[in-house]
């Protein structure tokens, strides 16, 4: 338990992936990209549970060997392209359930998001018992102003694309969600499937830890910065 409340992590790793085949288990600064977030969630200390929903045999076993739960498989059913997120979560919360294993919260630790640490978690989960939240989801800030965006007709005409911005210093910042953690009440999220109510609070990430690994492009970036953070951690 952690300051009374029991935690489970839930890793998704399906074994499906379209922009990078077998994402989950790829190479990433030498371990696979599911390692980077079993390992923090070990290391968190939080965890009294940590389970890898997953569809392929081959991910669990290598699961396993980290030390990780996997009693069962995730149905193909729920294991599609197109399958919500909420459908594995409630699989993994209420299968766990039945062989005896129930927690106060979750935290979901998406594989895409390799740059997050330990600190990260345990920083979230102490914020969403100390402020006494019903979920917590990280963000970081945008990159650009969102007042710098907007949609772009068939002609692809830029007549008042922006609005009128004096400078770029007055806008206010902005944020987005950075897919790094997801915390919330497991009753809660059975009844409502949902981490974004009025009891909800955001964990601000800076952007060096809030990559999300969607392409080969997006991949080779992590890494770079993986490998960067390493070697200043050596050297201070």
């Amino acid at each position: 338990m952690y300051k009374g409340k029991k935690f489970l992590a839930i890793i998704p790793a399906r074994s499906g992936s379209q922009e990078v085949k077998d994402k989950n288990i790829k190479p990433f600064c030498g371990k696979p990209l599911i390692e980077h977030s079993i390992e923090p969630a070990k290391e968190s200390g939080i965890f009294d549970y940590i389970f890898l929903s997953t569809d392929n045999e081959n991910y669990a076993k290598m699961a396993k060997k980290c030390g990780i739960n996997v009693p069962f498989l995730r149905p193909k059913e729920i294991a599609k392209d197109n399958s919500p997120a909420d459908e594995y979560i409630i699989h993994a919360i209420e299968s766990l359930k039945k062989i005896g294993k129930t927690f106060d919260y979750f935290v979901l630790l998406q594989p895409t998001s390799p740059l997050r640490t330990a600190e990260d978690i345990k920083e979230a989960a102490n914020f969403l018992i100390n402020e006494q939240l019903t979920s917590v989801v990280s963000v970081c800030e945008t990159e650009y102003p969102v007042e710098y965006c907007n949609k772009l007709p068939p002609d692809l005409s830029l007549h008042n694309f922006l609005p009128n911005i004096a400078n770029r210093q007055e806008l206010k910042k902005s944020y987005r969600i950075n897919g790094a953690l997801y915390l919330c009440e497991c009753e809660n999220y059975l009844k409502h499937r949902d981490f974004y109510g009025k009891n909800s609070k955001a964990y601000i990430m800076p952007q060096s830890r809030s990559i999300d690994i969607d392409t080969e492009l997006d991949f080779s970036i992590a890494e770079h910065v993986k490998n960067q953070h390493a070697f200043w951690a050596l050297r201070a």
